[in-house]
């Protein structure tokens, strides 16, 4: 057995002065694991943001090569946890050991990814605009440009992503890639891989000599609302649902000083298939798509929870090869038993609703989430009907039928912001269809062709955020690294000495980055 404290991270120490006592359980049998957690005080919460806060100007000036040098230590030290570990996180999450494997090497991948941006400099956003003495009628002064880490960071832990999008997961990643100290707040259904995760970022931290308090970590309910509002917290990132989002949202909004909150809410992800794609494919799609519904027990934030199609006979043969498709699929022990609960009523709702008829699916019983399939009168989507826009967090999606393009443009516009939108069509689909592209691009930040959303590459092109309330900011992305600009913010330099400017806004270029100079890139050093 694995051996935890459960103690919380703060300022490089252990400490729990808590008296709430917290337990991790087995998904699978809803057994206590043994091990128990201490909930944070709120003294704690707010000497974890005053460690952060007291880091924070060391850890900043950092170079870019240290700070790569310690999210590379990271990585090493989480691919360096075992086969024990990959047990442990099974038993708290009922997920199979191959998707953890392959999750630690996603999240200690995400950091090697951001160590690569930090030494490519391009996240510096570089500008200058030398001064023109001569200018008629007023001259120029020099003014420079570039971007630093904004503060310390609120992150918190996601249900679904026990370690790519928690403890050590890309939001953590891209705020220190920015120079940003982190206090992670650690999700509820799965402890115990966070303080293993927490362990593997101190030990990072140590052998790379960071400040003390470069991260930190917290256990416990209700303690998410003292860390958004403490003063010292800067932006805060989160993945979650919708009320939790925008709960945060709001706190953050409410504070003397408002901060940004970075939190990826809810999506239902369409997927539009075309009638050239119906006739060449039908089935295929069919049983992939419902692949991708029961992938991990729906539980992806990407799952595609709403398919449209235009009435014909190639659609409803292709709508009864879904249907069977999704019979065939077992049940599947979800996360926790609260995620369980949020499914069976979610369904419940759905089977209650005299617009929506039942498809395909076992009865709802037992501790594992049975697949479903729906169909949905297309007028619920015209009118904005909550059970179409929100999504069932598992694995069951809806059907909607279109009686032609036109309808399905209506259809499309009535749909709130979604993290994915997909198109299955053939080359002449997408001519007698142009039009749809420009729509989806208006209501999803990654538009996918003939492939299916459950599945994000972690890279420099994606985008895994979408307009509100996909995210609460459509700016930004929580995959990728145009992650860490959502921690920075620019600062501008007017008519400072070069030995005073910062090395990414000298005149040499002694950091060899690439600058907009006077309006034109260049890796030159300046005269």
């Amino acid at each position: 057995m694995l051996s935890l404290t459960g103690h919380n991270y703060i300022g490089g120490e252990r400490r729990a002065a808590g008296t709430t006592l917290l337990k991790s359980i087995d998904a699978s049998s809803g057994e206590a694991l043994p091990y128990t957690f201490i909930q944070a005080t709120p003294e704690e919460v707010d000497a974890a943001a005053q460690a952060a806060a007291a880091a924070y100007p060391t850890y900043r000036n950092l170079s870019a090569e240290r700070r790569a040098e310690f999210l590379e230590a990271i990585a090493d030290e989480i691919d360096a946890l075992g086969d024990d570990f990959v047990a442990l996180v099974t038993r708290e999450t009922a997920l199979p050991a191959a998707r953890i494997q392959g999750e630690r090497g996603r999240t200690s991948g995400q950091m090697r990814l951001f160590a690569k941006v930090l030494r490519r400099g391009d996240f510096y956003g570089a500008r200058i605009d030398r001064a023109l003495p001569d200018r008629q009628p007023l001259p120029r002064p020099d003014i420079r440009q570039y971007q630093i880490g904004v503060g310390p960071v609120a992150v918190f832990g996601a249900s679904n992503f026990p370690l790519a999008f928690s403890t050590a997961g890309g939001d953590t990643a891209s705020a220190l890639a920015a120079g940003c100290p982190v206090v992670f707040k650690a999700h509820s259904g799965h402890m115990a891989a966070a303080e293993c995760m927490a362990s593997a970022v101190i030990r990072a931290a140590e052998k790379t000599g960071m400040p003390k308090g470069v991260f930190n970590m917290i256990f416990g309910g209700g303690v998410g609302e003292i860390l958004v509002k403490h003063p010292v917290i800067q932006a805060v990132g989160f993945t979650g649902s919708l009320k939790g989002g925008r709960a945060l949202c709001d706190m953050a909004a409410a504070r003397p000083q408002p901060i940004p909150v970075f939190a990826e809410m809810s999506s239902v992800n369409p997927v539009i298939v075309l009638p050239g794609a119906l006739k060449a494919r039908g089935a295929t799609v069919a049983k992939e798509l419902a692949g991708s519904v029961v992938l991990g027990c729906g539980q992806f934030c990407t799952n595609p929870g709403l398919v449209i199609g235009i009435r014909s006979a190639e659609f409803s043969e292709f709508v009864a090869g879904l249907s069977d498709a999704i019979a065939s699929q077992p049940a599947q022990t979800m996360l926790n038993a609260g995620t369980l609960r949020s499914y069976t009523g979610g369904v419940a709702q759905l089977k209650g609703h005299a617009k929506v008829s039942h498809l395909a699916g076992n009865e709802q019983t037992g501790n594992q989430a049975q697949p479903q399939l729906f169909k949905a009168d297309v007028s619920m989507l015209l009118e904005g009907d909550h059970l179409l826009q929100e999504e069932v967090f598992g694995p069951t999606t809806i059907v909607v039928e279109v009686a032609d393009s036109a309808e399905l443009t209506r259809a499309l516009q009535s749909m709130h912001g979604q993290l994915t939108a997909t198109l299955i069509a053939e080359r002449d689909d997408l001519s007698a269809f142009r039009d749809l592209l420009p729509l989806l691009e208006v209501k999803a930040g990654r538009v996918l062709l003939n492939g299916y959303p459950t599945g994000v590459e972690v890279c420099d092109a994606m985008v895994h955020g979408g307009p509100y309330p996909a995210t609460s900011d459509a700016r930004g992305t929580s995959v990728g690294t145009l992650a860490i600009h959502r921690f920075l913010r620019p600062v501008c330099y007017q008519n400072y000495p070069d030995e005073v400017l910062p090395e990414a806004l000298q005149n040499a270029n002694p950091l060899g980055i690439q600058r907009l100079v006077d309006g034109v890139h260049t890796r030159d050093a300046l005269s």
